[in-house]
């Protein structure tokens, strides 16, 4: 049985160590702040990014988790730029699922858009993964610790070309933590060696959902499976007012 203490209601998921920090980190200082428990799960240590190593990212990580206020619950080492799908893999990640039973699981689009700026490849798997690790730790017959736990709902965040988001969370109140989350990520972001200005890249990312929302920052998300159920549609308008 899962005690209360491993129980999360958020899971942000991410192919790499700064994945999470990138697509949900402005989401998840606002749900820590709303009071809800979040978690990190990196699937790779990193180790192909241009700038830092695996123990350089594996300490940027937990300045950045301490920023957002989230805890890492689980960081695997399934090879940066060699992630795949794999039914051991869809297995450890189940476990970590059942162990957390979070409500919700945030994670990259599982799908690969068209164009240059088409989706890496790892961050695909990492749907990919996410997806089937979801299923196999709802299923009672498969072999694994811990109660079966049904996922609410599984987001997605790193939205291919012509992919458009099903919603965005204003993040704009939380705009500069969220900043200072992503430059924890130093040998990433804030490397001098590389000629592109991240941060700007990231923050003009973020105004762009922004005006697609009517917000001044935001993130955007698709939705798995089936649609939402609203129990009250005034609640979809309640804090617009």
């Amino acid at each position: 049985m899962t005690s209360e203490k491993n129980r999360y209601d958020v899971l942000s998921i991410g192919a790499h160590p700064d994945d999470v920090e990138v697509g949900t980190g402005g989401v998840l200082i606002d749900l820590v702040r709303r009071g809800y428990r979040c978690g990190l799960v990196i699937l790779t240590q990193g180790e192909m990014g241009t700038g830092g190593t695996p123990q350089i990212r594996a300490r940027e990580v937990e300045d950045a988790a301490r920023i957002l206020g989230v805890d890492i619950v689980k960081t695997f080492d399934w090879g940066d730029t060699r992630l795949t799908d794999s039914y051991d893999k869809r297995l450890a990640l189940a476990e970590v699922i059942r162990l957390t039973q979070p409500r919700i699981i945030l994670t990259p689009h599982p799908r690969i858009g068209h164009g240059r700026r088409q989706s890496h490849p790892d961050h695909v798997a990492a749907g990919v993964i996410t997806l089937n690790a979801a299923n196999l730790a709802a299923l009672k017959k498969v072999d694994l610790p811990g109660q079966p736990h049904l996922v609410t709902r599984i987001f997605h965040y790193f939205l291919p070309p012509g992919v458009t988001a099903d919603f965005v969370v204003d993040i704009t109140p939380h705009f500069d933590r969220w900043i200072e989350a992503l430059s924890a990520h130093r040998s990433q972001f804030l490397n001098p060696e590389k000629s592109k200005d991240y941060i700007e890249s990231l923050t003009a990312m973020a105004r762009s959902f922004g005006l697609q929302a009517r917000c001044r920052y935001g993130q955007g998300f698709t939705i798995t499976g089936e649609p939402t159920q609203i129990k009250n549609l005034m609640s979809l308008v309640e804090d617009q007012d």
